[in-house]
C-alpha cells in the first residue's frame, strides 16, 4: 500500500511561511528576520497593554501583520516570546554593567554613570513598562520570574557586587556589608520604575537627584573645593 504523504498541522503553515519558501535563501533570511523582528516588537505592545496572562497570540499576529502560523515558525509559545522580548530589551543594558573596565578614577563615577545611564534607558520607556509588568504578573507565573532572575538580576547583582567589592578594597565604602546587599546599590532605579507608574502624577520625583543622594549616603558627600 503507498503511503499518503503527512500533511504538516496547520498551525505549522502560513501564506508567509509558503511565500519564504519560495524565495532565495538570502531574501528569506532577510524577511524571517524583519518578520520575527516585528513579531517581537508587537509582542512588547500587547503584553504592556493586556498584561502577560491577558496577551493572545492571535492580537500578536494580527499587530505584527502577519499570519498567526508564522509565529510558531519563529516562537513556540507565548512564553518563549516573552524570553525573546527581555534577551531583546533588558539584557543588553545590564550586560553593560559586566562590560565595564576597571575605573580609572573613583569607583562612584562608574556606578553613577552606569546608574546614570541605566536611568534613562529605562526611566520612561518601553524597557521601564516591562519591568513594571515582570513586577505585577511574576508571582502568577513563576517561570518567567525565574527567566528574569537568571537572565538580568542576578547578572546585575553580580556586577553590583564587584563594583562594591572593588569601592571597600580602595576605600570609597567603609560599610562592608553592603557588599552582602548589593540589592542596596540598585534601589534607587527599582523606587523610581514603580514610583513613575503609580505616584508621578501626585509627586514627580527626580530620579537623578534621588541617586545621587542614594549615594551621597553610600560613598559620603563629594567634596565642593
Amino acid at each position: 500500500m503507498t503511503k499518503k504523504p503527512v500533511t504538516p498541522p496547520a498551525r505549522d503553515r502560513s501564506p508567509d511561511a509558503d511565500r519564504e519558501a519560495a524565495a532565495p535563501a538570502s531574501n528569506r533570511a532577510i524577511r524571517a528576520a524583519e518578520r520575527r523582528t516585528a513579531i517581537v516588537d508587537a509582542a512588547m505592545e500587547e503584553f504592556i497593554a493586556r498584561g502577560f496572562a491577558a496577551t493572545r497570540l492571535d492580537d500578536i499576529a494580527k499587530r505584527a501583520g502577519v499570519a498567526k502560523g508564522t509565529i510558531y515558525l519563529h516562537f513556540k509559545d507565548k512564553e518563549s516570546m516573552f524570553e525573546e522580548l527581555v534577551r531583546t530589551v533588558i539584557v543588553p543594558v545590564v550586560e553593560k554593567l559586566n562590560a565595564l573596565p576597571l575605573p580609572a578614577g573613583s569607583v562612584r563615577d562608574l556606578v553613577e554613570a552606569f546608574a546614570g545611564s541605566f536611568l534613562k534607558e529605562v526611566i520612561g520607556t518601553r524597557r521601564g513598562d516591562l519591568v513594571r509588568l515582570i513586577v505585577a504578573e511574576g508571582p502568577r507565573f513563576p517561570s518567567v520570574a525565574d527567566f528574569y532572575y537568571r537572565e538580568v538580576v542576578s547578572r546585575g547583582i553580580a556586577g553590583m557586587r564587584a563594583l562594591i567589592e572593588l569601592g571597600i578594597a580602595r576605600g570609597e565604602i567603609r560599610e562592608k556589608d553592603l557588599a552582602r546587599y548589593p540589592q542596596i546599590l540598585v534601589a534607587p532605579a527599582m523606587i523610581a520604575v514603580i514610583w513613575q507608574s503609580l505616584f508621578e502624577r501626585h509627586a514627580p520625583l527626580d530620579a537623578q537627584d534621588m541617586l545621587r543622594v542614594h549615594l551621597d549616603l553610600i560613598f559620603g558627600e563629594r567634596s565642593t573645593t
